[in-house]
């Protein structure tokens, strides 16, 4: 389609409520901002109404997450260009037809959280999924590769798809996980196949009283900033290259609306990385008492608990639990408790969205200048410079540096 001067009519039909499709829509956005594409953006405030009579609007393009099959179907007969957005698939059978498609490497998603698992000195592995559904294919995938990995790598494997939560099944389906966890050998690596269900998970295993990561290490995908402000262990999160793939499907439209034709471009966008945080880093850890005291701790200590109070919980004098502590770790009650603190505060200044006053407050540090004073001790810099060189280190390209 020639360019007429005026800018080219452009849908997004996404679900504002998931992550992944507002960091694809960030990436469409800033492929934006970087070239001279002029679109005007038409965007439904309420997912549930992106369907509705889309096949009389007067539009010249659309980029939409396939993963929906409601969405596919609808757009199956487009007369104008579409670019599709969503999960790869291992069978070819499972693609749409003679439509670009853009998507994310789940075999790799779920690969780089297995390798972490092991990295991580675990030989047990299973994986929180999703029920069977049509809108949850993406998940079946990521069970599918899992079950690949498992099988190349001789270790035996469980998958548990739980139910859909809802309201009125809420605690029925918190007892179903809790049950699945205590049947699990330990110690266990699980790979949840996104941070929304590896936060119930975490959630179970604090209701039935398992460690969290010494018992149990998880890591979920997307690196959602909402779901670990959600968890009280901070969670190990996989990083979907999801920006990544919105510029991809905003540059094959862009040619599109130029009158390129496209129709088996498919374009798989590996994952960014991993965010890692407390609930993967397992540490084997012979004393049961030590055991359940680390896993108060990292419930507990950006609220401020004191040593006598971790004591107290695992029914342990205060000197007991002091030696047990120096026996594991050969650090003191407190020095654990500061470090889970230090820990969180870093995962805190990875974003400039919180000031450091609030990643002080939230952490559990008494004054601004406490945190200081453990951040110059501790890693040689003042929070400050610390947030300045990790986002820097983060903005550069591959290889640089």
């Amino acid at each position: 389609m020639p360019h007429t001067g005026k800018p080219h009519r452009v849908a997004l039909l996404f679900n504002g409520n998931k992550i992944f499709d507002r960091e694809v829509m960030a990436g469409i956005a800033a492929h934006l901002r970087s070239t001279r594409a002029e679109w005007d953006l038409f965007l439904e405030e309420d997912f549930r109404l992106r369907l509705h009579n889309i096949e009389h609007w007067q539009g010249d393009g659309i980029i939409a997450d396939f993963d929906d099959p409601c969405v596919a179907e609808a757009l199956s007969g487009c007369r104008f260009p579409v670019v599709a957005v969503g999960g790869s698939y291992a069978d070819d059978s499972g693609y749409p037809a003679n439509v670009p498609y853009v998507a994310t490497d789940n075999a790799k998603l779920v690969k780089l959280a297995f390798d972490h698992l092991i990295d991580a000195g675990l030989h047990r592995f299973a994986m929180f999924s999703l029920p069977e559904a049509p809108g949850n294919r993406w998940a079946q995938e990521r069970e599918h590769a899992f079950r690949e990995l498992a099988g190349k790598s001789g270790a035996h494997v469980e998958v548990f798809q739980g139910c859909a939560t809802a309201g009125s099944s809420w605690d029925e389906a918190v007892q179903g996980q809790i049950a699945w966890l205590r049947s699990l050998p330990k110690p266990c690596g699980i790979i949840a196949v996104t941070d929304a269900r590896a936060r119930q998970l975490s959630q179970a295993c604090t209701i039935g009283g398992i460690a969290v990561p010494e018992q149990v290490a998880l890591i979920g995908i997307d690196n959602d900033p909402l779901v670990r402000q959600l968890t009280r262990i901070p969670l190990s999160s996989v990083i979907q290259g999801a920006q990544e793939i919105g510029r991809t499907a905003a540059h094959l439209l862009d040619r599109m609306l130029h009158g390129v034709r496209l129709p088996d471009t498919r374009i798989l966008v590996p994952p960014a990385g991993i965010n890692v945080c407390a609930s993967s880093l397992h540490q084997p850890v012979r004393n049961p008492y030590v055991m359940q005291a680390s896993h108060f701790i990292r419930q507990y200590a950006c609220q401020g608990i004191k040593t006598y109070q971790v004591a107290d919980y695992v029914g342990l004098s205060r000197s007991s639990l002091e030696l047990y502590f120096r026996q594991e770790f050969g650090c003191s009650v407190h020095d654990a408790i500061l470090r889970f603190k230090l820990e969180a505060a870093k995962a805190g200044l990875r974003s400039r969205d919180r000031s450091v006053a609030d990643v002080a407050q939230q952490c559990g540090f008494l004054t601004t200048q406490y945190m200081y004073q453990v951040f110059k001790r501790e890693l040689g810099c003042t929070p400050r410079i610390y947030r300045d060189r990790v986002l820097g280190e983060s903005a550069l390209p591959a290889g640089a540096g």
